[in-house]
């Protein structure tokens, strides 16, 4: 019987299981810097800002890099970009040992570990969605989206405790092991497109193309061209907008800063890492329960809510640091469950726009723009705080940068050239 229920299983399944694995295996590697900033400053003296540096540039690699790695992935297969990315992240992470000056920080982990980081996780997810899902492809991508985002979240407090009780170093020995430790997962069960094993994609019927895969050449010109292509249309320019917004509040300010602002107001690394590890708990329950949404409802109402909800919640967060206990737990509740719950429904209206064969490389460039907002904003941040002595302007500004998305997203799919969105288009089912 077990045998028999495992056959039934379509490996659709099987390759999201592997994702999901890889993803939260990899995931310290996004959550090394928060950890990092206060230890390295009392060991070498550095500021803020200057850490900050390093972090805004692998941030910056990490977003650039991920329409060419959508790009090669769809040449060169998923097993063999994600596997060389894994052993990049690992070499950067423990060449970070080495550094003894700060420009060493940007090259290894803003460069090295940047570029690795760059051609995996969320285009790893919108990858293998698309080219192996027609149904459930909103739940799926919920589902591998929380375990990239919630993995770096979790393993917070052991990496806090790492570099508080014994050394910053061990946090680096340890992102290199959970790198390490994903690659044979990868190596051995991932498999490319359904028709390498006979399969549709799930869910898919005769009437449902299948994803178009690029010879080498095209592997570094497909991101070029269909950037060109995909610029002309206004509902590109308002999802790049409001990722850009999403990456400055998230990864870039509380994902870099948090910790460092919980430090600043009594709180120890261990305490101030828990709170990440919280927002992850709830960010489980809000992107799965995104994903599930984004198949159901109007993805531009349901970005509507998270952006506003999450500016909300930023600009009550100077009082809730101030308060702790109840405030910050109010804080975790509604701020974690749309940690990263914007990625169903922005990976859903770039695929309905693009199509299942450019919406990845797509959304790869929409995601640079995540990425450069949250570049910028480790950067200004840690400015402001090295200038002010607190991050209260950081967390209001970015508080009503939330609220101007949540007004753009409403604009998406309006009026559109360039794509095929329309206005009421339905939901992928």
């Amino acid at each position: 019987m077990r045998v028999a229920s495992l056959k039934s299983v379509h490996y659709a399944w099987i390759v999201a299981a592997v994702s999901f694995i890889t993803l939260l295996g990899a995931a310290g590697f996004r959550s090394a810097p928060g950890v990092l900033i206060v230890p390295l400053q009392d060991d070498f003296g550095w500021s803020r800002a200057t850490i900050s540096l390093a972090v805004s540039v692998n941030l910056i690699l990490f977003g650039l890099m991920a329409p060419f790695a959508a790009a090669l992935m769809r040449t060169f297969g998923i097993r063999r970009v994600a596997v060389i990315a894994l052993l990049v992240i690992a070499t950067g992470a423990l060449l970070t040992t080495l550094m003894t000056q700060p420009w060493h920080m940007v090259m290894t982990w803003g460069v090295i570990v940047g570029l690795g980081t760059g051609s995996m996780t969320q285009v790893l997810a919108a990858t293998v969605v698309n080219r192996w899902f027609v149904a459930r492809r909103g739940m799926v991508l919920g589902i591998l989206t929380a375990a990239g985002a919630t993995g770096q979240l979790a393993f917070l407090p052991f990496l806090a405790w790492l570099a508080e009780d014994f050394s910053w170093k061990y946090v680096s020995f340890a992102v290199a092991g959970g790198a390490l430790a994903v690659v044979p997962v990868m190596a051995l069960l991932m498999r490319e497109r359904p028709a390498d094993l006979g399969l549709r994609a799930y869910g898919a019927t005769t009437d449902d193309p299948p994803v178009v895969q690029s010879t080498g050449r095209e592997a570094f010109r497909a991101p070029i061209n269909i950037l060109r292509k995909s610029s002309g249309s206004v509902d590109f320019w308002l999802l790049a907008a409001t990722f850009f917004i999403c990456g400055a509040s998230t990864n870039g300010l509380i994902g870099t800063h948090l910790i460092p602002a919980g430090v600043d107001h009594g709180m120890t690394q261990v305490a101030a890492a828990s709170l990440l590890a919280l927002i992850g708990i709830f960010d489980v329950i809000g992107t799965i329960g995104s994903g599930w949404l984004t198949d159901r409802w109007d993805a531009r109402k349901l970005l509507f809510m998270y952006y506003a909800l999450r500016g909300i919640s930023l600009m009550l967060l100077p009082m809730a640091l101030d308060v702790q206990n109840a405030g910050l737990l109010l804080f975790i509740v509604f701020y974690g469950l749309d940690w990263v719950a914007t990625v169903p429904p922005t990976v859903t209206l770039a695929t309905k726009a693009f199509g299942r064969s450019d919406g990845p490389i797509v959304y790869g460039w929409i995601f640079t723009s995540h990425q450069i907002g949250a570049a910028s904003a480790a950067f200004a941040a840690g400015a402001i705080r090295s200038s002010t002595g607190d991050y209260f302007i950081a967390f209001v500004l970015a508080g009503a940068l939330c609220i101007a998305a949540a007004a753009m997203a409403l604009r998406i799919g309006r009026v559109s050239t360039g794509g095929t969105l329309l206005q009421d288009a339905p939901a992928t089912s």
